[in-house]
């Protein structure tokens, strides 16, 4: 079987099929960039103006609090495709950081000179059409379960949907996310047997 080369213009195809020549251009022009672990993509206060694809490792989504607390709102791992998708978070500075939790590879694009060789590109729109409907799930339901749910059935619920992240990404993350303390987090896995002693 032919490897096919890591490149964003192959993410883009896998996800997409066929795309406009002026789409391939933009892409051909991108290289992967090396993040440290810890080191920033976008910080509060830039403009987000890139499509990034994670080749390989672990980001975090993240806001500080009036008080210097992160609070940790989404993660992307191998393979992950995000970008600025409404004109707020292409147009307004961000108000939260981007970084690193592990050595990772993401590839960036302009996001506007890439919207413009996509715009009439059909896979592009659904594709766009079903990240919208997808973030506001996501946000929809997260809202619902810190209102309804208890820490321990969030964490089932994480447990059922991410499996992935459990082993990627630190537990002082993974409480964030989920509302509650590192501490909070130990106790609830000893409680559901997953720490062996």
């Amino acid at each position: 079987m032919e490897m096919i080369p890591a490149t964003l213009s192959n993410a883009l195809i896998r996800r997409l099929g066929n795309l406009p020549d002026a789409a391939l251009a933009l892409c051909g022009a991108t290289h992967g960039t090396t993040l440290s672990r810890g080191q920033s993509l976008l910080r509060a206060g830039e403009r987000w103006q890139h499509l990034w694809w994670v080749e390989h490792g672990a980001l975090r989504l993240y806001y500080i609090d009036r008080d210097g607390a992160e609070s940790n709102k989404n993660f992307f791992l191998d393979d992950a495709l995000f970008w600025p998708i409404t004109p707020t978070l292409r147009d307004k500075p961000a108000g939260f950081f981007v970084d690193a939790l592990e050595d990772s590879t993401v590839w960036a694009v302009p996001i506007t000179p890439l919207m413009q060789s996509l715009a009439h590109h059909p896979a592009w729109a659904d594709t766009e059409r079903r990240t919208l409907g997808a973030l506001l799930d996501d946000k929809m339901q997260r809202e619902q379960a810190f209102l309804q749910s208890s820490a321990r059935q969030r964490y089932e619920a994480l447990l059922q949907g991410h499996p992935n992240w459990v082993d990627r990404i630190a537990l002082k993350h993974l409480a964030s996310y989920l509302g509650i303390t590192d501490v909070s987090l130990s106790r609830l896995r000893a409680e559901m047997g997953l720490i062996k002693g």
